[in-house]
This record gives structure tokens, sequence and C-alpha cells, in this order.
């Protein structure tokens, strides 16, 4: 089971925004579409950062309501993780759980690809188990 699969049965569709989008306009992103994270590009949709639910916090927390106004260039996470379509779903949990993240840019050539949240490897995960289940169950009735 790898990260192509999660993102050929839910799509390669990611929320992306400049260096220069102001905070506010991201959240207003973020509520809009009902996500988690935002991953900064550039022009050639190289990733840059990540903008998640947690820096939007941390922003706000430090400098109030001003935050909103300032680009997210200046409040994204900069050092961002990221997989390959070639990952499998093992990977990629183990490296959520060691980074403590829920959102995972996917690149390819060098260039934003995809996303996989925490909720996508959960339900894969979760399909995979049952799938398994099911099958060792069908063998013990034919046997």
């Amino acid at each position: 089971m790898t990260v192509k699969l999660i993102l050929e049965r839910k799509g390669y569709d990611v929320f992306s925004a400049a260096p220069d989008t102001t905070l506010g306009d991201a959240v207003a992103a973020l509520a809009k579409h009902k996500i988690g994270a935002i991953v900064i590009v550039d022009e050639k949709r190289a990733i840059k950062g990540i903008l998640s639910e947690r820096d939007v916090v941390r922003a706000i927390a430090a400098d109030g309501a001003d935050a909103l106004w300032r680009p997210i260039s200046d409040i994204m996470t900069v050092k961002v993780s990221v997989c390959s379509e070639m990952h499998t779903v093992n990977q990629v949990m183990e490296m959520m759980t060691r980074g403590r993240f829920r959102h995972l840019p996917v690149e390819k050539d060098g260039a934003l690809h995809g996303i996989v949240s925490i909720g996508d490897v959960v339900k894969l995960r979760i399909e995979e188990v049952e799938r398994e289940s099911e099958e060792i169950r069908s063998y013990i009735a034919t046997a």
C-alpha cells in the first residue's frame, strides 16, 4: 500500500498559496475548504513551506489579530517533510508520528504533486485490515 494508491482514490488536488498571501486570506481558505493545512509554493509549484492550523494558533497567540495581515511566509513551517508516491503507508505513518504533523505533501520532480493527511492514511490502513480479516474468515470457512 503506497501513497500513490491514496492519491488515486482521493485525487491530486491540493490547496496551495503563494508566500505573500496574508494569514487572513489563508485562514479564510482553510475554513472555506474545511482543511487543516495549505502548502506554500512558488510559481513553479516548488514547495516552500506549509501553513497548518498550529502555525495559525501560534501566530495569533504571539501577535493577536495583527497576525492576520502578515504574509504567510513569516508564519509558515519552512522545514517541510515530503514524501513521494512510492512511500508506503507504514513509512508515511512513521514520518507523521515522528514529526508530529498531520499533513504530508507529496513531491514529484521537485514540485507539489499531492498531499496526504493522517485521515487518508488511517482510512487506507483500516480498509487493509478489514480486507485481510475477510480473507482470513474466508480461508477458515473453506478449509
